[in-house]
């Protein structure tokens, strides 16, 4: 895929977070898994879980289920290097969630600065179908390679509650809720003997291009197919018809900008934070165009 991997090592090098940093090195230049899950324990509480601004729009430093999101992508990236973070973090994830097996889509924020209001005026004591989905996928992920992941009860509960949302829906969710369902599904896939069936029937929701607008979000704001699919080896990358997925991953490339980063599409609730996102989304790029694990077209 024709990108210029050194204009964006140079752009991660100069705007982006550590973590970034570490990730490209290990991507894309052969550095340490070691020095990634270093970075990411600087973001660690002693709780076990994570915050201080994992999660760029939500700067408060105590742990909160995104960060734990953000914290196991991570982790599965790095597999099959097994961390102990892992099973910590299952063990915050177990102590956090609600009775019924789900996550709240937040905590309550301790530190609003710098916070985007939706994360601030989350309901801390209702399981979130989009919060849930997206931390049991990366999860999933994880479990692959770590079975005190695979094994542990807290991922179990969460993915029988998925599993059973999912199952309930009768009408299209919300744009995010239906990106991590999929997600979801797609993870567990292989493990789970009803994600396969559950993924057809919640595709009717999925319009033949793949292109879900976010309603409510900023002008234009929309999830692609490669946000659905960005592994190359999960079910949903062949739920699309022929010709979309080598499309998007030649929109994706052409989306580099002149200064070699990529941007995004939706506001950042402060300026940091919108940096770090171009830089994390730079990353995601690199990694699904030229990456270990890149499709090539």
């Amino acid at each position: 895929m024709n990108i210029d991997v050194d204009a964006a090592r140079s752009f991660v090098t100069t705007h982006g977070r550590l973590l970034e940093r570490r990730r490209f090195d290990w991507l894309l230049d052969g550095g340490p898994a070691d020095g990634v899950v270093d970075a990411l324990d600087g973001y660690r509480n002693e709780d076990g879980g994570y915050g201080w601004g994992l999660e760029p729009d939500l700067r408060s430093p105590e742990s909160q289920p995104a960060a734990a999101m953000h914290a196991l992508e991570v982790l599965a990236e790095v597999g099959p290097e097994i961390s102990r973070r892992s099973v910590e973090l299952c063990d915050w994830l177990d102590a956090h969630s609600r009775p019924d097996g789900g996550m709240p889509l937040a905590l309550t924020v301790t530190e609003p600065t710098g916070c985007a209001s939706f994360w601030v005026d989350a309901d801390a004591e209702s399981s979130s179908l989009q919060m849930t989905t997206q931390v049991a996928a990366n999860a999933h992920l994880v479990a692959r390679h770590d079975e005190a992941v695979r094994d542990h009860p807290w991922l179990n509960q969460a993915t029988e509650w998925c599993l059973g949302v999912i199952g309930g829906l009768h009408e299209a969710p919300l744009a995010h809720e239906l990106l991590f369902a999929v997600r979801f599904l797609d993870a567990a896939a292989g493990v789970e003997p009803e994600a396969q069936t559950l993924l057809d029937r919640l595709w009717r929701f999925v319009s033949e291009d793949g292109v879900i607008p976010v309603q409510g979000g900023a002008e234009g704001e929309a999830l692609r197919p490669l946000d659905l699919a960005p592994r190359p080896d999960g079910p949903v990358r062949h739920m699309f018809r022929d010709g979309v997925i080598d499309g998007e991953l030649r929109r994706l490339a052409d989306a580099q900008q002149a200064d070699g980063g990529w941007t995004v599409d939706f506001p950042s609730a402060s300026p940091a934070a919108s940096l770090e996102w171009r830089a994390y989304t730079t990353v995601s790029a690199v990694s699904l165009l030229h990456g270990p694990r890149a499709q090539k077209i």
